[in-house]
């Protein structure tokens, strides 16, 4: 369904609607679901319309169904989670990143003393720091070599977007206004606030700190991922210089010393080799990109792959990278414990 709404809205604006519909009709049975398509193209004129409100969100919330539910313990975690998940699924280098930077500060939270409170909020801000990605475009994360000062000013806005929709829900502000400070530093050198250290609560200093950690053991399109103790060496340079919190870093670091909770193996029967296979498949990583990676022949590979999508109960590459977002299995080495 929102395959056919994107291609919808993308060609509406361009080509108008009967173009849009023509288009949809055309893809029908190949790229989209024949059913969709129909019941799409049925109610186009009414669907179109949406398109030309004044807010789309008040629109969404005007037609949902029913008694207009507020989502709050369990099933707020599992919707911020799910927002994440959604976030991180921008870049193949960003799959379970903003899973584990919640996890991790939400450990080094605890490890602060920090009020129960904050931890809950350091726990659910870590999942939805990065929401503000999809508003920037994938070229720019994906880029291997440096960017320029326009790319640079794109990045620098995607924490700005996260702070600006959870600013229109009230009772996510909060969450929204912690989760948007995750790139401030303490000397005012941090984006987009520029906020000096007065301004930032320890809960933000803690994911401040957890995000950075936590990135810099994951691999990017400009490096590989760092050891975690050249990214241990990188958050204590950033203490001295006075960019970020010493008691956040220390919370951090100690968090992610923390034995596995759980034996990654033990995940719907999958392997050892099977693990770091699903892993660099969730990256985007071809299968001979997989061989070459972990010294193995294509063909070996190939059967890996196949057992981990019989094992996982999956048929596609999306699905098995969302079954290892899902379980924590494409971070660091080392989880949380």
């Amino acid at each position: 369904m929102v395959g056919v709404a994107n291609l919808a809205a993308i060609c509406y604006r361009v080509e108008g609607s009967d173009a849009a519909l023509h288009t949809l009709r055309r893809r029908s049975g190949t790229a989209f679901d024949p059913a969709v398509v129909s019941a799409f193209t049925a109610n186009g004129a009414e669907l179109f319309a949406a398109l030309e409100v004044d807010s789309a969100w008040d629109c969404v919330l005007e037609v949902e169904p029913g008694e207009r539910r507020v989502l709050s313990g369990k099933r707020l975690d599992e919707a911020l989670r799910a927002m994440g998940d959604f976030a991180d699924l921008k870049s193949p280098y960003l799959v379970g990143h903003s899973g584990g930077v919640a996890d991790l500060a939400a450990h080094a939270a605890k490890r602060c003393g920090l009020p129960t409170g904050d931890v809950v909020v350091a726990r659910r801000a870590g999942w939805v720091h990065d929401i503000g990605r999809v508003a920037v475009s994938s070229a720019i994360w994906d880029k291997p070599g440096p960017l320029t000062r326009g790319e640079w000013e794109k990045v620098r806005l995607h924490a700005y977007h996260c702070d600006r929709i959870f600013a229109r829900q009230g009772l996510l502000e909060s969450i929204g206004c912690i989760a948007s400070m995750h790139h401030e530093r303490l000397d005012g050198s941090g984006y987009f606030r520029q906020a000096p250290a007065g301004q930032q609560p320890p809960a933000a200093r803690v994911l401040a700190a957890a995000d950075a950690y936590h990135a810099m053991t994951e691999p990017r399109p400009h490096r590989p991922a760092m050891t975690s103790e050249q990214a241990a060496a990188e958050l204590r340079a950033e203490v001295k210089a006075g960019r970020l919190d010493p008691e956040a870093v220390g919370g951090v670091l100690d968090a992610a010393g923390m034995p596995v909770g759980r034996r990654r193996e033990q995940v719907a029967g999958l392997t050892a080799r099977e693990i770091e296979v699903l892993r660099l498949l969730a990256r985007g990583a071809s299968i001979r990109g997989i061989a070459g990676t972990l010294q193995i022949s294509p063909k070996t590979a190939d059967a890996h792959i196949q057992h981990i999508y019989a094992k996982a109960g999956v048929s596609s590459r999306a699905a098995a990278t969302l079954f290892a977002m899902q379980h924590g299995l494409v971070g660091s080495e080392t989880t949380t414990g």
